[in-house]
């Protein structure tokens, strides 16, 4: 990492040229992935990541440029080129004085992945593939992923901000596969924390891959899903990523201060159903998408969205703070040095209600129950979505009656939160990655299970 002085200069010649605001973003990151296919490791990759970002602002307007060279010389020349570029004129000289950031540690890794054996990390997977290949005759291939990565990153800007952290986060990616006749089924599971290799010994091997192989092979007995609108309930975990999707993009400054998406200039008037209370919370411990600090070097926080339907905030950065005329929120995130950063999610949730799943389940006359939610896609703008149902069943006479392949969720996401009616008490998060202007970022999505009064169901069932 570089010295207050260097790091000092730097800002220095940042503003050279006019500009009111410089920042300077170093990062070093180091990563592992390993692979295994069928038992045996297909790939093992280790690799570390350093590189330097400068960004200057002017008013509501930005620069920014990213180097993988530390020496002084070369970044005081580039952030003199970076304020050449902005053509504002004239910095008058004067001095930064950083103020360092203590903040309480709340993730902290009990064992450093790295300096855990590729071995030891090599036996999490083979577990795994071992408990999925054994649940059913049905299952004929297990694919399985172990990730890890350390980040440190300072952030130091020209209003005397100094701010560090350190970031482990470990993730494990289970697939199994299901044959029977022509058709292959799959199972999905992929648990994270931002913990290190203690992780593991808190994690059920056997459940998770039992999970993953028990969807699989129930979803060989799937008939085709019957489509139209019905009453859909969703359940929790990473049924959260609707919200995530359809409503919290919506409600990033990113598309916020531009007047752009549903949720633009609403703060204070119901926007979903009474039944939704949301947050953004980047404090929670030791989750995947938690922070101590954002890439801009503001505290996380715990950011409310939505109290019984009434829109109470936005999730807000530097820049886009000045363009709206509103303090940052702890959002700002960036994939790496490689991009300026952005508001974003960091753990968004909707809270647990006091509905019972199986009430939900009970007073649905003919509908489908979404028990696990797969990929999709959404129009950020709009908030229309299409996402598919990885593992669903028919609802019938208030109860379970087959299960559903092929089944897809369609809707808009502001429609469908003011179409929930239920909302249950058994909230569960989700880990996943979110890709928007900033690049690919972890974050949480969650909820209890929702049901939702009535959306269109994508099949090709009668």
């Amino acid at each position: 990492m570089l010295n207050p002085a260097t790091v000092e200069r730097v800002l220095l010649a940042a503003l050279s040229h006019g500009g009111d605001f410089a920042e300077v973003f170093v990062e070093n990151k180091i990563e592992q992935n390993i692979s295994m296919v069928k038992g045996e490791v297909e790939k093992a990759r280790s690799g570390q990541d350093f590189g330097i970002g400068i960004r200057i602002f002017h008013e509501n307007d930005y620069l920014y440029t990213y180097t993988s060279n530390e020496d002084e010389e070369h970044l005081i020349e580039i952030a003199r080129l970076l304020s050449q570029a902005a053509k504002k004129g004239e910095q008058k000289n004067k001095t930064i004085t950083f103020r360092k950031q203590f903040v309480v540690p709340r993730h902290l890794a009990q064992i450093d992945p790295r300096v855990v054996s590729i071995q030891q990390k090599r036996d999490v997977l083979a577990e795994v593939n071992h408990h999925a290949m054994a649940y059913h005759t049905a299952i004929t291939q297990v694919r399985a992923r172990y990730f890890d990565e350390t980040q440190k990153v300072l952030i130091a800007n020209s209003e005397g901000t100094w701010a560090e952290d350190v970031r482990v986060r470990t993730r494990l990616f289970v697939e199994a596969i299901a044959t029977e006749d022509n058709q292959k089924q799959r199972g999905y599971i992929a648990p994270g924390a931002q913990k290190g290799f203690e992780f593991y010994s808190e994690l059920d091997l056997r459940e998770l891959a039992e999970s993953a192989a028990d969807t699989a092979v129930r979803m060989l007995e799937a008939k085709p899903c019957p489509g139209g609108k019905m009453p859909v309930v969703i359940d929790n975990g990473f049924g959260g990523v609707i919200f995530h999707e359809a409503c919290g993009h919506g409600m990033e400054a990113t598309a916020v201060a531009k007047g752009k998406g549903p949720y633009a200039g609403k703060i204070g008037q119901k926007v979903v159903s009474d039944k939704i209370s949301a947050v953004d919370d980047g404090t929670v411990r030791n989750e995947w998408g938690s922070l101590h600090v954002d890439d801009e070097g503001t505290p996380a926080k715990r950011n409310v969205l939505l109290d019984r339907g009434v829109l109470k905030g936005y999730l807000i950065d530097k820049l886009n703070a000045r363009r709206m005329n509103m303090e940052p929120t702890g959002s700002a995130r960036r994939q790496s040095y490689r991009f300026a950063p952005t508001s974003r999610m960091t753990n968004t949730y909707i809270l647990p209600g006091s509905d019972k799943l199986e009430d939900m389940i009970a007073c649905t006359e003919y509908g489908l129950y979404a028990k696990t939610m797969g990929g999709g896609s959404v129009n950020t703008t709009t908030g229309d979505f299409n996402f598919a149902v990885l593992e669903g069943y028919m609802i019938e006479n208030g109860k379970l009656s087959y299960p559903v392949k092929g089944a897809t969720l369609i809707g808009n996401g502001r429609q469908t939160m003011y179409d929930v009616d239920m909302v249950g008490d058994n909230f569960l998060p989700g880990q996943g990655m979110c890709g928007s202007v900033s690049g690919s970022i972890p974050v949480n999505v969650g909820q209890p299970a929702l049901r939702v009064s009535q959306l269109t169901v994508g099949g090709s069932g009668q």
